[in-house]
């Protein structure tokens, strides 16, 4: 045991891993068929990717160490998303517009690296999301089945339902987590007619409130049961502002232009 102890140590860097000397914060989608990808299997994927691009990801001191990524909210498996976010801790200054493409190049199609920040200083992208704003489209729901159902919903001074968690099965109310809900329809298209859509705004609470929790909801207040999975997706997170509206979470931070990226990892 202690010859193994040694063996590793002595494969350690001198003086141990490099510091964190910038924090880059990624927005990322997850679009079609890869919606279904679950977060574990994202994180593997997005670890491969970082060694492919050759992005000069920094380690923490320790036998084991794993890279510096930190994830915020991320999305249930099997709903699409517009608005993931992580960041990540960089033992090189570079260009963070240069580190997005090369991501978004080494993750399968359907993983889309969209928008690449240097974190302010001082700053956490978790203090920066509290809410989130979903698309839920219900084929087969009659448009003003689904406003008198979601009426009743906002009635309500308590929704109720219960799902498995990590802790095991919970009841919860949904009422609470819901700032905002409305009701709307498609037009009808030469590809069927039109069908139900609910725009939804979250907030981030303990358990977490999705979008089929919601739906859930709507079946116990009103009894609605959508004929067929309804199709849901992740327009935007952020910070709730009184007027209900989501301040981007990457807002405040800003790209820096000009650093080389290349050059950097490859030393």
């Amino acid at each position: 045991m202690l010859i193994r102890r040694n063996v590793i140590a002595k494969n350690q860097p001198v003086g141990g891993q490099a510091p964190v000397v910038q924090r880059i914060r990624l927005r990322y989608a997850k679009r079609g068929p890869l919606r279904f990808t679950s977060h574990r299997d994202f994180a593997r994927a997005f670890e491969r990717a970082l060694r492919r691009a050759a992005v000069p990801i920094a380690y923490p001191q320790g036998f084991t160490p794993h890279p510096k990524i930190s994830y915020a909210s991320a999305a249930p498996t099997g709903v699409g998303s517009e608005a993931e976010y992580l960041e990540i801790g960089l033992q090189a200054e570079v260009d963070p517009e240069q580190v997005r493409a090369a991501l978004d190049a080494a993750l399968s199609p359907g993983l889309d690296v969209l928008e690449a920040t240097v974190a302010t200083a001082g700053t956490s992208l978790a203090d920066r999301i509290d809410a989130s704003r979903w698309r839920v489209e219900l084929p087969g729901v009659d448009p003003q089945r689904l406003a008198a159902a979601v009426e009743a919903f906002l009635a309500a001074a308590e929704v109720s339902v219960e799902r498995m968690t990590k802790q095991g099965r919970r009841r919860f109310d949904t009422r609470a987590a819901v700032v905002t809900v409305q009701a709307d329809a498609t037009p009808d298209t030469d590809s069927g007619p039109a069908y139900a859509i609910m725009d939804l705004v979250v907030r981030q609470v303990t358990p977490t409130v999705r979008p089929d929790d919601v739906l859930a909801g709507l079946r116990v207040i009103a009894d609605l049961e959508p004929p067929v999975p309804a199709r849901a997706i992740r327009l935007a997170q952020g910070r709730l502002t009184a007027d209900g509206e989501l301040v981007d979470p990457l807002v405040d931070d800003e790209p820096i232009n000009g650093r080389p990226f290349i050059e950097e990892s490859s030393a």
